[in-house]
Parts: C-alpha cells; structure tokens; sequence
C-alpha cells in the first residue's frame, strides 16, 4: 500500500471517531498527577463520569477500586464496570447487560487497569469475534467526544493487533512473530496500520515490536515507556508523564529472514513533545538543538542495545556527533546468535531539546538490525581463548 493511501485509511478511522485516546505505558504512579489530571480533563473535567475497567486485573476487586479512587482524588465520579473473568460470575455475559451498556454510554471516559490484556478482549467480545453490548458502549462513547484511556494492557487493546502470548524478544526477531500465538486481535480504537506497545524502553521492546509490526503488516508502531503516556485526538499525539515513546516507522523497510532488517526509522519523543502521528513531524514543546561542535566524538558503541534506555541514548548521541553511524549488540547468555543493531544520521535526522535539559527528542534516525554469531567466549561458561574479532555475520 502506498504511504498517501495509508494516511487516507488514518483520515478515514479518525473521521469516525471525535474523542481522544490517552494510552499509558504501565506502572503508572500515584503521583502522576499529569496523567491522571488528563484522564479526567478528557472526559469532561471535575464531575465527569468515569467507568473504570478492572478486567484485565488478577485482582479485579482491588485493582478497580484504587483506579476509581485514584481517579475520585483526580475530580471525576468514577465508578467500577464489573466485568471480569477473574469476577464471580459469566464476565461475558455481564457485558451484554443493556443497564450496564447504558451507564457506560453515558459516562465521559473509560479506562482499563493494567494485567493480562486476552482477559478484556475475551470478556468484551463474543467468541465469533463481535462486540459485546458493554464494547459497543465504549465505542459509543469514544464516538461521541469521550476518552478511552489504558494502562499497560489497557494500553495494549487500543491496536487492532496486539500481542497475546509472545515468547522472548531475540526468539521472536529472529524466528518472527506468529500470528495466533504471539499476536492477535485487540480493540483497534487507534485504528488500522498502528501498533501498540508497552512498558517499552525499560524493556527493550523494540526488538518485539518490528516483528510484531511485519506479522501484522502494520508500518507505524509506537511504544510507550512506564510512567509515561500518550494523548491521541484527531492524528495528533501529545506525550506526558515520566519518559517518553519511541515511534517505529516502516514504511520503507526491508526485511529479511532471521531478523535482518534495513530502512527502518526511528523517532523518539519526550514528554512534553506533541507530534503528527501519520508523518512523525514534531509540533510543540521542542527547540531545535544548536549545530556547534559535536558533543560525542568517536566511535558510538553499545553492549545492551536493549538494555533499560540503551537505544535511544545511542539515538540522541548519533545525533550530535561526528559519526554517521553507532552500533549496539544484543544477545543473551548461552546463546550464540545475535544481533547487531546499526543506527544512522539521515539527511533528515533532527534532534531537539529543552533549554536546561538533559536529553531530548530525536527524529529520523536509520535503523537496520543484522543476524550475527557471537563468539565462544562471550556466550560460554567455560574459558576459551578470545579471537581476533568477537562478531561474525550468520550465513
């Protein structure tokens, strides 16, 4: 599909739909008063009607109750949608009650607690896949100006793919991910050609995302990291919170057997920063970084590509130095295939920062990932004499 239809099919899905999607990337703090101020200033403001979703919880009954008091502290009238399976009772059944549907349709926004994410999918949907009343309630909302906000699996419902059952992240970029088994069907309120992850820096996620995203045949992904989260209205995104998220384009990539991947880009926002969600554009809340002298001279090299951070530091560093490219292993013990991740300047790589601050944003950075064996010493227990050159291309 080319990329003007794909923005098309975007325009399409956001043309139904007048609200707003607050996604959150999980382990969401008390203290996050931004966050939680924006739930409720999304569904109206003080007194706006919230109906929170525990479903996903193993503990349903706690896990509702601190969100909806979480949220009353925020100034909503929150209340708990008991629709569950860990709940006493048919959860699938409770989600066709039409008194229920009917309180949720009138509320302002809903918003689903963090846990297993296949619990809310199985709840709200029938086993031939159509939405149960409750589902179509959400929707309903959602249409009509509401926001629908989630945390980690809350968060992981908003694509229409989402990930089910994934195995580890260097076993699914190698081997790729398996429709049915790593992925499956989710909510879709962000619409088609997006996917969502989560708790996504912290853990490394990327290396799940691309082959979720290829499996799917998804060319834009967005990962959120913790504490962190993303406002979604009208193909506009804002991030606030802690961290920031990582925007996967792939809309001219390459893939290839084993993990190898060429022409991927990467854009990675702050919180504070609004971008388009269709071209990755930054919008507000960023100051280009000045040209001068590089800070980074040398060459740019990570051990843990996938470690907490690890890749958009690389990103950021790339960025404002003298080099065109950085590179990054990763692999895991006992394991002697790995992967070596590439990262290059574009013409059109661009890097942006607040006056005062630490890090920042950086757009437009090349990424390709090669499929390498990595060298006795470094996988084995054992002691081995070390060779001339620790990485060599698979064949």
């Amino acid at each position: 599909m080319r990329w003007s239809a794909l923005l098309l099919v975007f325009a399409c899905a956001w043309a139904q739909a007048a609200g707003s999607l607050l996604i959150i990337g999980g382990a969401l703090r008390d203290s996050n008063s931004a966050v939680w101020d924006a739930v409720v200033s999304q569904a109206g403001g003080r007194g706006a009607r919230v109906a929170v979703f525990p479903t996903a919880s193993a503990d349903p009954q706690g896990a509702g109750a601190a969100a909806a008091a979480r949220l009353r502290a925020a100034g909503a009238e929150a209340f708990v949608v008991p629709v569950a399976p860990r709940l006493p009772g048919d959860a699938r059944q409770a989600a066709d009650d039409a008194a229920l549907a009917a309180r949720v349709a009138a509320a302002g926004g809903a918003y689903f607690v963090g846990g297993d994410q296949n619990r809310i999918v199985q709840a709200l949907r029938h086993a031939d896949g159509s939405a149960t009343r409750v589902l179509d309630a959400v929707w309903r909302l959602y249409q009509r100006g509401g926001v629908v906000a989630g945390s980690s699996a809350g968060a992981a419902i908003m694509s229409r793919t989402m990930f089910t059952e994934p195995r580890g992240l260097l076993a699914m970029l190698g081997e790729g991910a398996k429709v049915g088994a790593d992925i499956g069907p989710g909510l879709g309120f962000i619409g088609e050609q997006v996917f969502i992850d989560q708790h996504f820096l912290v853990r490394g996620r990327v290396a799940r995302l691309i082959p979720a995203m290829l499996a799917s045949g998804q060319r834009i992904g967005v990962g959120i990291d913790e504490d962190t989260a993303m406002l979604v209205q009208d193909g506009q995104a804002r991030v606030l919170g802690y961290k920031g998220v990582l925007r996967v384009d792939l809309s001219e990539a390459m893939a290839a057997g084993g993990g190898a991947l060429r022409q991927a880009r990467l854009s990675y926002y702050e919180s504070g920063d609004g971008f388009d969600l269709l071209t990755g554009a930054i919008t507000s809340a960023a100051h280009p970084l000045e040209h001068g002298q590089p800070t980074h001279t040398g060459r740019l090299f990570s051990s843990a590509i996938l470690a907490n951070g690890a890749l958009t530091e690389l990103m950021a560093a790339l960025a404002d130095s003298d080099q065109d490219s950085a590179t990054g292993l990763a692999f895991e013990a006992g394991v002697a295939r790995g992967f070596l991740f590439t990262l290059r300047r574009l013409p059109t790589t661009r890097a942006y920062a607040r006056p005062g601050a630490d890090s920042g944003s950086v757009l437009n950075i090349g990424l390709d990932i090669q499929p390498v064996r990595m060298a006795d010493p470094l996988y084995r227990d054992e002691p081995q004499k070390m060779g001339s050159d620790p990485i060599f291309p698979s064949r």
